[in-house]
């Protein structure tokens, strides 16, 4: 009977769709770990998680299952046993499994009973749900193998305990939300209660899309003690030690993170999702509107933390309406970031149409201004292959206080799911700190008067965002109360103390948007309802809570 185990948890990032790329790095990992017992990778780490639709495709299900194949063979060298996840069909249905593999044979198979269908969330879209897992018995020990949403819910790990498992491993696909590793913890330590067994709970790392994956692993022992806990926002390999005492398995190993606090756990997903997503798609760089608006300059300074100041560019095209304060503080601002900075008037361009469409006025002259400006950037990008880069925040996005084919168009937006009193926090949070390992410059990013002066889009004289919206603390309150909590207009006029028809108002163009935001490019999620993959509303709609 084994007495001691080490466990080696391997924090990986992964490319979905990539079954031979992420083959290779598990077995390089697998290399690196030498000397361990076990090898632990994230869950559906061999296909890239979430696979959406690709599950659908039986082409793919086929050659990952060809790749599972490849690395149960790899285990006959005599390395450390390998438990990886991947896709399994079996008569005609699809799970999502996770394999133990050892001396070049296939030890055992668990398939995820409980599928997350919620949230950004839709596996029983595409997986079918397995039957309660059993204990794996490996090298005298009884394991249990659950799969990230199984341990959310009591029934399988209650499974587990009556049938004699010793020890829990448990591989997961944990996008980041704010707050999600302290509720990751207290689930964690309610299920060590409630089964008197310790957990091993590892997680990837990196950006898929408009998910972010912090990572954050780390074991709790029986008592509910933390003994371990691995960093966030980077992969690490990390080998654990594991003894059997009387009152079973527990962790000996002693090494803990410190995880990043608020807000700098939101502007680090803001920068690995960034980064991800432009090196996985192949863009050489980005390119933004720089306008010397707080969020052009913190878009700026998440992409030069995430790609370094030679791969962005920013570029200011001023109108008419445009200030010297704002031309100032553009320059400025790529000055701090060390970034290629370019001045284009788009003044010709407004006048050539003026003069085509017979003088426009009012709205569609200050959405003129917007759509040219997106003409230029996306010349530009086409001209040199950089990504266009989105600037707007939530709370413009939530009311529609943007412009379709304007100031909407671009391929990604880190500021997406930020509320504008959110952005303006992480603008002062960067121009006083800088994390490790980020590619930009030390100290100030942005002029402190970018953070001072009222927002404004600069569109027609003296132009200010409080002339058509609340100020923003109360607006992201009441949009908060809207969006996350689904409150109706009566409730959150209550919450937050705003009168009732200016919530009801916030609420209608909440409603009205809901085709604009259909069309903005992608972006990181960082809240529990970003619009996209969380909040899925009909755009035709008549149902209002509020007058």
């Amino acid at each position: 009977m084994t007495d001691r185990l080490i466990i080696a948890l391997a924090q990986m990032n992964q490319r979905v769709g990539d079954l031979d790329g992420n083959a290779a790095a598990i077995l390089e990992w697998r290399e690196r770990a030498k000397g361990a017992d076990l090898l632990m990778v994230p869950e559906l780490q061999l296909t890239g998680y979430p696979p959406e639709d690709l599950v659908l495709k039986p082409e793919f299900v086929r050659r990952a299952m060809e790749q599972s194949e490849r690395l149960i063979d790899a285990t006959a060298d005599g390395g450390p046993a390998l438990l990886f996840g991947s896709v399994h069909q079996e008569e005609g249905r699809v799970y999502n499994a996770v394999l133990l593999a050892e001396g070049g044979r296939l030890v055992a198979r668990r398939l995820k009973r409980e599928l997350p269908n919620y949230g950004t969330f839709d596996e029983k879209r595409v997986f079918a749900p397995g039957p309660l897992p059993d204990p794996v018995e490996w090298r005298g020990v009884k394991l249990g193998i659950p799969i990230c949403e199984d341990i959310w819910l009591e029934s399988v790990v209650a499974h587990l305990a009556r049938a004699g498992a010793e020890l829990l491993l448990v591989t997961n696909g944990s996008p980041y939300e704010f707050d999600k590793d302290d509720r990751r913890q207290r689930l964690v330590r309610e299920r060590v209660v409630e089964s008197g067994l310790a957990i091993a709970y590892l997680n990837r790392v990196g950006g898929q899309d408009e998910l972010v994956f912090d990572g954050s692993s780390f074991v709790v022992n029986d008592d509910g003690e933390i003994a371990v806990q691995m960093p966030d926002w980077d992969e690490a390999l990390w080998l654990t030690d594991w003894e059997r005492s009387a009152n079973g398995w527990r962790c000996t190993t002693r090494r803990r993170h410190q995880l990043s606090p608020f807000p700098e756990d939101i502007y680090m997903a803001m920068v690995v999702g960034l980064r991800d997503y432009v090196a996985r798609n192949g863009f050489p760089g980005v390119i933004l509107g720089l306008s010397g608006g707080i969020d052009s300059a913190l878009s700026a300074a998440v992409a030069v933390d995430a790609l370094g100041p030679d791969k962005v560019r920013g570029v200011m095209l001023p109108s008419k309406y445009t200030s010297d304060t704002s031309l100032e503080d553009a320059a400025e601002n790529a000055r701090l970031l060390g970034c290629r900075h370019d001045v284009i008037p788009i003044v010709p361009a407004v006048e050539a149409l003026d003069r085509m469409l017979d003088g426009p006025q009012g709205l569609a002259a200050e959405n003129i201004q917007a759509r040219l400006r997106m003409v230029a950037l996306m010349a530009l990008s086409n001209a040199d292959g950089h990504m266009l880069l989105t600037t707007g925040n939530k709370s413009e996005m939530s009311v529609g206080y943007a412009t379709l084919y304007g100031d909407m168009a671009g391929g990604f937006s880190v500021l997406k799911d930020a509320y504008k009193t959110t952005v303006f926090a992480l603008a002062r949070w960067r121009n006083a700190n800088k994390p490790a390992g980020l590619k930009g410059p030390d100290g100030a990013v942005m002029p402190q008067r970018i953070i001072d002066k009222p927002p404004t889009a600069e569109l027609r004289p003296n132009q200010k965002d409080e002339d058509s919206l609340p100020p923003y603390p109360l607006l992201d309150r009441i949009l908060e109360a809207l969006v996350e909590q689904e409150l109706s207009v009566a409730e959150a006029a209550a919450a937050t103390g705003a009168e009732p028809a200016l919530v009801a108002d916030i609420e209608r163009k909440l409603l009205r948007a809901e085709y604009k935001r259909r069309q903005a490019p992608p972006g990181v999620k960082i809240g529990s309802r970003n619009f996209g993959r969380d909040r899925r509303y009909p755009i035709t709609n008549a149902f209002h809570t509020g007058k």
